[in-house]
């Protein structure tokens, strides 16, 4: 199955292209107990969520014991949900291909996010795996993507409408691996979404950075994508359960969306 049938079967059964982040901010040293943690957060976003995206940076900090954290999260997690590895890995092909046996084969997620501004032949070594996908960095949420994401270009496109071209590239070279994009929600506006292909999106910014999800409809895109939410869920309002506010972004995405 490729990656884009699994997510599209997840959406279509849930209603819902809700991400949920994993960006674990730990409040002890506790180990055991913050696995006991993420994994109740798991069990209780678990009908509200097409895909989960655990952030490496996070578990990289709490050093070994936070890497084997993640490891035992990845073995725990329900299959039939995609988990994306939000990672932004972007290195030389050597390097790249023990990323990708790292990610891939030992942690055997789903797909991973990966920053394309070295260039295509920073792809390959993730581009052979069928039912995988990567995610490109496209134009992101943070200030900071005015510096070389939207810089126009001398024929008048934008930077960022170069990653568009990876992905078109890999689809005509009829890569196993399937390619999407990271677009930012405080812009991904219809003039920004018109110049990318149609390809899966993951779409960090809804909640703690301020993005409204409203900008996405009647993009008349086919590829699947999803909306992730990591503070909202897991730190903010903790008076409610996860359950409460998964629910609740994914009646609002589900809203705007029409699905």
């Amino acid at each position: 199955m490729k990656f884009s049938e699994k997510l599209q079967a997840r959406i279509t059964e849930t209603r819902s292209a809700l991400c949920v982040g994993l960006d674990p901010r730990p409040q002890t040293d506790n180990i055991n107990q913050l696995a006991d943690e993420l994994r109740r957060l798991v069990e209780e976003t678990a009908p509200f969520t097409a895909a989960y995206k655990p952030n490496i940076a996070y578990f990289e900090a709490m050093g070994l014991p936070g890497l084997a954290l993640l490891e035992e999260l990845m073995r725990d997690m329900p299959r039939h949900i995609p988990i994306i590895l939000d990672a932004k890995r972007g290195d030389i092909g050597e390097t790249q291909k023990y990323y990708a046996q790292a990610y891939f084969d030992r942690m055997d997620v789903d797909a991973v996010t990966l920053n394309p501004f070295m260039g295509y032949d920073i792809l390959e070594p993730f581009l052979d795996r069928p039912g995988k996908a990567v995610y490109l960095l496209a134009v992101t949420t943070n200030p900071g993507s005015v510096d070389i994401e939207q810089q126009k270009l001398a024929d008048g496109r934008r930077v960022y409408e170069l990653v568009g071209d990876m992905v078109t590239r890999a689809k005509s070279n009829n890569c196993a691996t399937e390619v999407g994009m990271v677009v930012g929600l405080t812009n991904a506006s219809s003039q920004v979404l018109a110049t990318l292909p149609d390809a899966p999106l993951l779409i960090p910014g809804l909640g703690a950075q301020g993005g409204e999800v409203t900008s996405l409809s009647g993009s008349g895109r086919v590829a699947p994508s999803v909306i992730n939410v990591s503070r909202g869920i897991m730190y903010n309002e903790p008076a409610l359960s996860y359950a409460a506010k998964a629910e609740a972004y994914a009646l609002q995405i589900r809203t705007a969306l029409g699905l």
